[in-house]
């Protein structure tokens, strides 16, 4: 995340704030993480997507319920997500 926010200085505090929630997240489901991020889309393959400071960004990563362990699987601007597949990543 560092690496990311170095290059695009505005989305430092976003990517900071969700690591801090996600850090202490105690998530059983998907729907449990849309409690906290309303925004937050499932893609299959155990993978959500949010949206990172106001939408300007999108932030993929991979969740394993069980063990409570977050993958980031990959942080770019809408353009870039465009370009991947979110459920392979």
């Amino acid at each position: 995340m560092r690496r990311f926010w170095e290059n695009h200085t505005d989305a430092r505090g976003a990517l900071e704030t969700w690591y801090h929630v996600a850090k202490k997240g105690k998530w059983s489901s998907f729907n449990e993480i849309r409690q906290t991020f309303g925004s937050a889309d499932v893609v299959p393959g155990n993978r959500v997507v949010f949206n990172i400071k106001g939408n300007s960004y999108r932030l993929v990563v991979k969740i394993h319920y069980n063990t409570q362990t977050i993958y980031i699987r990959f942080i770019g601007t809408h353009a870039e997500y465009d370009k991947i597949d979110a459920e392979t990543i």
